[in-house]
């Protein structure tokens, strides 16, 4: 079941990565350019929520059956750098990621104009992309690569 939910996991990483690039360049778009929050750009968006948080559901899945993770010995977890990312620091990371994506949608559907969406949006959604990006670059492991 491990390496099922795994190919998943890693298939989804680029849904996410797709959905996010396009996200944030729309919203950079958007908030420099004045334009107007479309359906398109709420859609757009929502996609790259759903994508985020499927993401992590299946990382929560693998949280708890994988073999990196020693969660039954946290003290020798934390003296083994390969454990101790998978335990700590990947995890919470990503969630950190996840709940600045799952804020920047919420707070661009309360916003009460265009431009603030956008704004709103592309902070967010940059901020999370940018935390995804040292996380992977904390693995030593290629960011588009597609070996695990």
């Amino acid at each position: 079941m491990y390496p099922i939910i795994l190919e998943i996991h890693s298939v989804i990483r680029f849904v996410v990565l797709i959905a996010v690039v396009l996200a944030i360049l729309s919203s950079f778009a958007g908030w420099f350019g004045s334009r107007e929050y479309t359906k398109g750009n709420k859609a757009l968006n929502l996609i790259t929520l759903i994508s985020a948080h499927t993401q992590a559901l299946f990382g929560l899945i693998l949280y708890f059956l994988s073999p990196y993770v020693g969660t039954s010995d946290m003290g020798s977890a934390m003296k083994n750098t390969t454990l101790r990312y998978w335990t700590v620091e990947h995890f919470f990371m990503m969630l950190i990621a996840v709940v600045l994506i799952t804020i920047g949608y919420s707070k661009s559907k309360k916003a009460l104009d265009s431009v603030s969406k956008h704004r709103l949006v592309a902070i967010f959604y940059t901020l999370a992309t940018i935390i995804v990006i040292v996380a992977i670059q904390m693995s030593g492991r290629p960011l588009l690569g597609m070996s695990r």
